[in-house]
């Protein structure tokens, strides 16, 4: 049976006014958002999406947790629609649960946004989740360095929050439990202002999860205390049993987004690992003998008519792999920008492969008139599904604008007419 054992401080930090960071800390799930809308509405996203993720999280299972999250995006949408003070408010949110995968206990993380997750395991600290921000982005893409990632002046806009679409992207992992590891959950304000190899000494350090939490939010304030700071850090006590030695990185499976399909990002499952080397080694009795030898007797042996069959499966499959790239880079759409005017192109933000964006109608709506978090949104690129689903979110966010937007008056006294507005 899994056990934690868990420690948690957050802090308005020194230049903010109030704390829009939120966290959550009940046994078998954690959580932490950072709330943006500005004039309390942050403060509200991040406690209504946390408070809808730990009623919508009823059984242990990774999905479920994707679903509650999902729920809590739900939540924010229809919360902002019925009251217009909340317009435009939106959260971060990274999480993760005690959950039942594979007929063993697993630990699922989901993530939307730039607040973290890490793991430090004998003694090295990982960055388990990606940042959906648009510096992450470019550095990802090998356009900018870590180093200018660190100081860009557009580090604070995201490509993905809870609270902005009625759809978002859950990214999600399933990470094998072992005893002695622990997991930080923070927002940006702690990492913005403290570096990683401060923050593993610390973790290293202090072995009290409450100590280590309350001094890594000291570090932040010390260092400039931009931000608001939250953290929770979840040590694993009890993990029934597992050997280490048996799991290495397959432990850590990348699920992708819900809507994509799975995916492994660090290596498969344990048990499928341990399959594989089964497999391999009945396949290779000779393991002795030169590579090339064997790997002659294997095309001699298999070259039959399953090989023929394999190769034009794969020869369909591949058809099927490029006709379905060109379908999406085609027939899919996106609201983007083409300079200071927003815009609706045909295609994927930043292309798709060999395929490339193409602009296929502009609006009248300017880019320095779309309110945050929208902006960030669609820098990057809000991708719908057609053109009318595309021009339906512009007139929504013009709708948005509309609303915070003071109506005019007219006043008149005999001879003066005064207009304010």
């Amino acid at each position: 049976m899994t056990r934690f054992a868990w420690g948690s401080a957050t802090d308005t930090g020194r230049i903010r006014q109030a704390n829009e960071d939120a966290l959550l800390t009940v046994d078998g799930l954690f959580a932490v958002a950072d709330g943006m809308g500005g004039h309390q509405a942050g403060e509200v996203a991040s406690h209504l999406a946390l408070d809808t993720l730990a009623g919508a999280f009823n059984s242990a299972g990774t999905d479920v947790l994707v679903a509650a999250v999902e729920q809590a995006n739900a939540a924010l949408v229809e919360r902002a629609a019925t009251d217009p003070g909340l317009a435009g408010m939106g959260t971060t949110v990274c999480a993760m649960a005690l959950v039942e995968a594979h007929g063993s206990d697993a630990i699922a993380v989901v993530n939307v946004g730039d607040s973290r997750l890490y793991l430090l395991s004998d003694g090295e600290l990982h960055q388990i989740t990606e940042d959906h921000s648009l510096v992450a982005t470019l550095q990802r893409q090998g356009r900018i360095t870590a180093d200018e990632a660190a100081v860009h002046p557009q580090r604070n806009i995201l490509t993905r929050a809870l609270g902005i679409d009625g759809r978002v992207l859950v990214d999600s992992w399933e990470i094998m439990p072992v005893i002695g590891d622990r997991y930080l959950l923070c927002s940006d304000g702690l990492f913005n202002e403290v570096d990683e190899p401060r923050i593993a000494a610390t973790l290293r350090r202090l072995a009290d999860p409450t100590e280590a939490a309350q001094e890594l939010v000291r570090l932040a304030n010390e260092n400039a205390g931009r931000d608001n700071i939250t953290c929770v850090i979840v040590d694993v006590l009890d993990d029934a049993g597992r050997d280490p030695s048996n799991i290495g990185n397959s432990r850590i499976t990348y699920r992708s987004a819900k809507s994509d399909p799975e995916l492994t990002g660090f290596g498969p499952t344990a048990d499928s690992a341990n399959s594989s080397a089964a497999e391999s080694n009945a396949a290779e009795p000779h393991a002795d003998e030169p590579a090339i030898v064997r790997l002659r007797a294997m095309l001699t042996s298999t070259m039959t008519w399953r090989v023929g069959l394999f190769l034009g499966s794969l020869a369909v499959l591949g058809l099927f792999v490029f006709g379905f790239i060109w379908w999406t880079g085609n027939r899919t759409y996106f609201v983007g920008t083409q300079g200071d005017q927003v815009v609706i192109y045909r295609g994927k933000p930043g292309g798709l492969l060999w395929i490339e964006p193409e602009l296929v109608e502009n609006t009248d709506l300017e880019l320095n008139a779309v309110p945050d978090p929208y902006r960030s949104a669609v820098v990057a690129g809000v991708e719908q599904p057609t053109l009318s689903a595309a021009r339906t979110y512009v007139r929504n966010v013009e709708n948005v604008i509309d609303k915070q937007t003071p109506p005019s008056t007219t006043t008149s006294l005999p001879g003066v007419t005064t207009t304010t507005g």
